[in-house]
């Protein structure tokens, strides 16, 4: 069992092993005080593991309810919202209550965001079920839902009251699901670990997914502590992200995440270095390459079908977009990523310098 402090205000903890579902009723029961608890999570996530949850919330004495909406990035918008949303105001809830979300990245977007939206603010707790939502969008209190312009574009940060990443529940990812969530592991060893980079150099990962889990964690603990509101050092984990979301964007939502970030990262990367933007060390070990290589033996893919035209206008409402410039995060070699501002009108340049068919 690994635990990482989170030191934002408020403070919180990553707990990271197995059996914690099981076990979540007594951990919440040392972070949270008497409290009713209502459980959000989808159609996919549900059927495995809320009776689990929510047995042992009972057996804790949290009175309990739930809610289920259906899996995929085409719920997470306002019509989902406002149903989590009267769903709590029928059950109640005050402002001394709490939200739980049950499953992955866009569970815990949706169930963090109606938390911070209903009275103005009431507790949430993390339970990540994917890969991807543990070592990334669990942490942090980003919360967010997709407008027709764009992904993330409505949201707020609230911290989780905790963070409960149970490791047995990564047995039951299909393939296709744990490889989008080692894509923002992968990133993270590209922007500060070239030794957790490596784990997934040979294309199967050989070191305990806890392990990794908790190093992607505790790095983005310590950038979350340093930048909570994103107003400089964070936005570095957004590597791959700009490209990524446009991605995301013109397939209508049918490419996941981390299969869209993972192609966003290589898209990024033989731009770094086509342009002279990597270091000389990154060019000496041919670090863009070593970075497509390791996403395609991953699963990933690193391209797209997407021409860079329709990329860079579907980028034009990303959030690291202020005024006539944009924030893009540049590879200069593995383990050391740099922010770079450009104007808007460049962008489509850099990312036709870097797309491949």
């Amino acid at each position: 069992m690994k635990t990482i402090p989170v030191n934002t205000n408020p403070a919180y903890a990553v707990t990271i092993g197995p059996g914690l579902l099981r076990d979540c009723g007594a951990r919440l029961k040392e972070v949270l005080p008497p409290c009713r608890i209502a459980v959000v999570t989808d159609s996919t996530v549900g059927p495995l593991y809320l009776e689990a949850v929510t047995e042992s919330l009972k057996a804790a004495g949290f009175p309990v309810s739930a809610f289920t909406f259906p899996a995929g990035e085409g719920s997470k918008n306002f019509e989902t919202l406002s149903d989590i949303l009267e769903f709590l105001a029928t059950e109640h809830l005050t402002r001394s209550d709490c939200l739980v979300a049950l499953g992955g990245g866009v569970v815990g977007d949706m169930a963090g965001f109606a938390a911070a939206c209903y009275l103005r603010g009431i507790r949430c707790v993390q339970l990540p079920t994917t890969l991807l939502s543990a070592v990334d969008s669990s942490v942090g209190g980003k919360t967010a839902i997709d407008l027709k312009a764009g992904k993330n574009l409505a949201g707020a940060f609230l911290q989780p009251a905790a963070v409960l990443c149970d490791t047995d529940c990564l047995r039951t990812l299909p393939p296709e699901v744990f490889a989008g969530g080692a894509a923002e592991a992968v990133k993270t060893g590209v922007l500060c670990d070239e030794s957790l980079f490596a784990l997934f150099e040979g294309g199967t990962l050989e070191a305990d997914p806890a392990e990794v889990i908790a190093r992607c964690v505790a790095y983005k603990a310590g950038v979350v502590e340093r930048d909570e509101k994103e107003q400089g050092e964070r936005k570095l984990l957004n590597l791959g992200h700009t490209v990524g979301h446009a991605i995301e964007k013109c397939s209508g939502y049918a490419i996941p995440h981390g299969h869209a970030v993972a192609a966003g990262l290589a898209i990024m990367a033989r731009a770094s270095a086509r342009l002279g933007w990597m270091s000389p060390e990154g060019l000496r070990q041919n670090d863009a390459e070593r970075i497509c290589s390791t996403l395609r033996l991953t699963g990933l893919p690193v391209s797209t079908e997407y021409a860079p035209e329709a990329l860079a206008e579907a980028a034009l409402a990303d959030k690291k977009r202020s005024g006539d410039a944009i924030t893009i995060v540049v590879p200069k070699e593995i383990g050391h990523c740099e922010l770079m501002n450009i104007p808007v009108s460049e962008l489509l340049f850099v990312i036709g310098t870097g797309w491949e068919a």
